[in-house]
């Protein structure tokens, strides 16, 4: 953290510690129903004390006063709605948000608006991005000989997603299925409201360069998934691909690459009822204790904030069938067509829209898509089901990958579900709708481009005539030309922090585009070098996220050098063919 970063912070908290106390707090609100109480819903009141009353909190948000509750017909009426959450047997969610909802819409915030930036200089030299390509995979493995893994991050943003307002609030009380998970979103909103209209929000929401938000280290939060186990695994391939890894180097990767592999089709591996009743075997998104290697302490406070159910996903199931194709992995699970579990998933207009049971993006067209998360074998689906666009681009690139394998063209219900998912992809570019981060369920429009690169790579990969049978009427071309226009004339237009410029690098990697576009990206990451201190070359950034109960950030430092060096290997690999063209 630099100076000017700790004296900024040290300036938000004296205001925040300071500040004249102008209506009654969170605190005032729900001390006299949460603090002390037995009976009723015995989770809300653990929760409270756990994530909203604990002393450093309580220090920030104790000055932080609403003055439209000194009304005290509002004050009862937040304080009912509190009480019945607590008590109802049944609650009444829709009744129960409303004093919440709003509350929450008197709030204002925004997603970054990046500056235009001032460019100038020449593009790095070829020594210098190879050198970095190198401090980025001896970052990966170095961290995957000290853990046994390699680690990923957590961090919660407690003033909430800008996308998150009274109506996104009520539909994911309605809509999500845990009542723990429910509590969670209803109190974390609470808080939103409090902390987002003081002088706290300074010190929880200090303002950022570029758009991928930095992630906060002290509330970081260490784990391990398959999904994550996924891209590190492409990452380390793109190390050894470069041929700047030394051979000790080259020999670690592939170990690591095996073992990752195994962690994403054995260890994360679980069993699922297709909707035909067979039985099909999917990645879950968080194995069971201890292969997360979570704390022993947050363990404990992970399941008292009502994240005890973890159920596999799509996504995670789709990149960790890619990473082990990519892989050479011979495993019989990737002999299963995912795309007959997949079309049980996928929205029909009119006929299973409601499936997406948390359509917080439902300005978009949802038909053909497939939503994110999977019913195990009890039923289980705690945080209800949403679609998301990004997730889609991830089971059109592992469909690709494995065209032959599945026999894709020769199954027509397999090529169809297919086509609709390219429909659902080429309509949301159509609208401009992928540019707008409210469209995005947890990811941001930049990482959709990056990710719609890596798909279009794999699409390209195909015979010509396998091809034209899956895109009859030029959809990729047309996402491909809205994509690369997006990154070219807003992304890296404007300021970027280093993990934007690497994603802007995978887009226009895998894209084809001019080599002279890469400068911006390339000068942003290698200027920034060093940037992460003793935690690695770059600091850690919002790789994904959740919306709700809260924002919650993913990312890390070695998620950082990931990107980066996929970025810096595909940007090398076309100055390289430009010069040899040339």
């Amino acid at each position: 953290m630099s100076f000017q970063h700790f004296a900024g912070a040290a300036g938000a908290a004296y205001r925040a510690l300071t500040a004249s106390k102008e209506g009654p707090s969170l605190y005032d609100v729900c001390d006299p129903l949460l603090l002390h109480h037995r009976g009723g819903d015995p989770h809300l009141a653990k929760f409270y004390r756990t994530a909203l009353g604990n002393p450093a909190l309580r220090a920030i948000l104790r000055r932080a006063g609403l003055p439209e509750l000194a009304d005290r017909a509002r004050l009862q009426s937040l304080r009912d709605a509190v009480r019945r959450a607590r008590d109802d047997h049944a609650p009444d969610w829709e009744t129960i948000g409303q004093p919440i909802a709003d509350l929450l819409d008197t709030i204002a915030l925004d997603h970054p608006k990046p500056e235009a930036a001032v460019r100038g200089g020449p593009a790095p030299s070829p020594a210098k991005i190879e050198s970095a390509i190198r401090i980025c995979g001896a970052h990966l493995l170095r961290s995957y000989a000290r853990c046994g893994f390699i680690p990923t991050y957590a961090a919660f943003n407690l003033i909430g997603d800008a996308d998150v307002r009274g109506r996104e609030l009520l539909m994911a009380l309605r809509g999500l299925n845990s009542r723990g998970y429910k509590n969670s979103t209803l109190l974390f909103n609470l808080a939103r409201v409090f902390i987002a209209r003081s002088q706290a929000a300074a010190l929880i929401n200090p303002p950022w360069r570029g758009i991928a938000e930095p992630m906060w280290e002290p509330m970081q939060i260490r784990h391990r998934s398959a999904y994550y186990d996924a891209f590190f695994t492409e990452a380390l391939l793109s190390f050894i691909e470069t041929g700047l890894a030394s051979s000790d180097e080259a020999g670690a990767a592939r170990t690591a690459i095996s073992e990752m592999i195994d962690f994403c089709l054995k260890t994360s591996r679980e069993e699922v009822r297709a909707h035909d009743g067979s039985t099909v075997s999917v990645v879950t998104a968080l194995a069971p204790l201890p292969h997360p290697r979570f704390s022993r302490f947050f363990a404990q406070i992970k399941q008292d904030l009502g994240f005890g159910v973890y159920v596999p996903d799509c996504d995670t199931t789709a990149c960790a069938f890619s990473a082990a194709t990519q892989a050479g992995s011979t495993d019989p699970i990737l002999d299963q067509p995912l795309l007959d579990f997949y079309a049980g998933y996928q929205v029909r207009e009119g006929d299973n829209e409601p499936r997406v049971t948390v359509p917080l993006n439902d300005h978009i067209d949802y038909e053909g898509g497939v939503a994110t998360w999977i019913d195990n074998l009890k039923g289980e689906r705690p945080f209800g089901n949403d679609l998301d666009p990004t997730l889609n681009l991830d089971i059109l690139e592992v469909s690709f990958r494995n065209l032959s394998r599945w026999k894709i063209l020769e199954t027509p219900q397999r090529l169809e579900t297919l086509r609709r998912i390219i429909g659902f992809q080429k309509r949301l570019t159509e609208s401009g709708a992928f540019t707008n981060p409210r469209s995005h369920i947890y990811y941001l429009p930049e990482l959709y481009c990056a990710y719609f690169g890596r798909c279009y790579a794999a699409f390209m990969a195909l015979p010509a005539a396998a091809q034209r049978v899956i895109d009859t009427d030029g959809a990729f071309d047309f996402i491909r030309s809205r994509v690369l226009a997006y990154v070219e004339s807003e992304l890296i237009a404007g300021e970027m922090n280093v993990f934007d410029a690497a994603l802007a690098l995978i887009a226009l990697g895998h894209l084809g585009a001019d080599p002279a576009c890469f400068t911006p990206a390339l000068v942003c990451i290698l200027s920034h070098l060093g940037e992460g201190g003793r935690h690695g070359p770059f600091k850690a950034y919002e790789w994904n996220k959740m919306k709700t109960p809260t924002r919650i950030l993913v990312g890390g430092p070695e998620v950082t050098s990931a990107f980066v060096l996929m970025g810096l290997a595909l940007a090398r690999k076309a100055m390289t063919r430009a010069v040899g063209g040339a």
